[in-house]
């Protein structure tokens, strides 16, 4: 058995509220008497019984994540934010991929509410207010990234619009005369919550909408690879505006096999920024979906809900929602 907090408080002569106060770095302590506790913490091995310090505190020091896959580079990215800023809190996480399914992701939030997870930060298949009912009868904190699921549910994001109108106006500054949006999760009975592809649409077809001139096309199923190298043949100067860098980089795969490259015979820009542009060349143009902060912001909010269950306050539903900056990464594909 190991050593405990009573143990300790022996050893070093002192109260176990003193104990406590040196492991916890909370509460007054002098600093030598803090030195020489951890000292024999150290040197005796001792590890804290969350299980017991959960049982007084209320809590189980866990976070509940659910999210589509870790194949998609983006989720790998957030999934490793969060447990950076979770794990620096003390607390575990619990990881759960609902691929898409979303019985599947009804069912793994349902088992992270039975076991007491402290909250839960989600990436939604599904939407709408029946799903933010349910997700309110399992009386965990919760937020939510990317997909919004409906009004009143802590939300996180960066402003997805926005992001695709600057991405049109860069387009046409640079001359092209006909843009392409590509996404082809927007695919007609495709069952998921595609809330971030069609905010990324309307901030397409508004900013597209302000030049009269600007021939516009979509690719909205997962055939868009058939249809790049048409295309890009016709005679108008022709730019695609993806909603993923995995879209444009598989465009740009088929198009180099064409003997197409960008910006000569075509221009295109993706969205994510994920990690794997660093070693492609030439630079995709792209846009930053700031991952890291979106990750962190989600964890701040959630441990302040988490706070204001446990004290029995209300939060302010101005502070629910949370639409951060993005940022328009330069390449050289446009």
């Amino acid at each position: 058995m190991g050593i405990t907090t009573k143990d300790l408080a022996q050893l070093c002569g002192v109260s176990r509220t003193t104990v406590h106060r040196a492991l916890s770095g909370e509460g007054r302590i002098h600093p030598d008497t803090k030195e020489r506790i951890l000292k024999m913490a150290r040197e005796h091995d001792y590890r804290p019984d969350l299980l017991a310090r959960g049982l007084v505190k209320g809590r189980t020091f866990n976070i509940g994540i659910v999210v589509l896959d870790v194949k998609n580079q983006y989720f790998a990215e957030m999934l490793s934010a969060i447990g950076t800023e979770v794990n620096r809190r003390g607390y575990c996480v619990n990881i759960m991929l609902h691929g898409n399914d979303r019985q599947m992701e009804r069912e793994q939030l349902t088992r992270l509410a039975a076991y007491h997870m402290d909250g839960i930060i989600l990436s939604s298949v599904n939407e709408g207010e029946a799903y933010r009912d349910f997700l309110e009868s399992l009386d965990t904190p919760l937020v939510s990234v990317d997909n919004k699921i409906a009004e009143g549910l802590p939300f996180v994001s960066i402003d997805e619009k926005a992001a695709m109108g600057e991405a049109v106006r860069r387009a046409v500054k640079k001359k092209y005369q006909k843009l392409v949006f590509v996404c082809p999760a927007l695919e007609p009975g495709e069952a998921q919550n595609a809330y971030v592809h069609r905010q990324r649409l309307m901030g397409f077809q508004e900013a597209a909408g302000m030049y009269p001139w600007l021939r516009t096309e979509y690719l909205l199923d997962w055939s868009y690879l058939e249809k790049v190298e048409e295309l890009v043949n016709q005679r108008e100067r022709t730019a695609f505006l993806c909603t993923a860098d995995n879209f444009a980089l598989d465009i740009m795969k088929k198009l180099y096999s064409c003997g197409k490259e960008p910006p000569e015979d075509y221009g295109i820009i993706g969205f994510d920024n994920i990690d794997t542009l660093e070693y492609v060349s030439p630079r995709l143009v792209t846009i930053s979906n700031s991952v890291d902060a979106v990750a962190q912001t989600a964890v701040h909010l959630l441990f302040d809900l988490i706070e204001k269950k446990t004290a029995g306050e209300e939060t302010d539903p101005a502070e629910l929602c949370k639409i951060l900056p993005y940022e328009f990464v330069q390449g050289e594909t446009l």
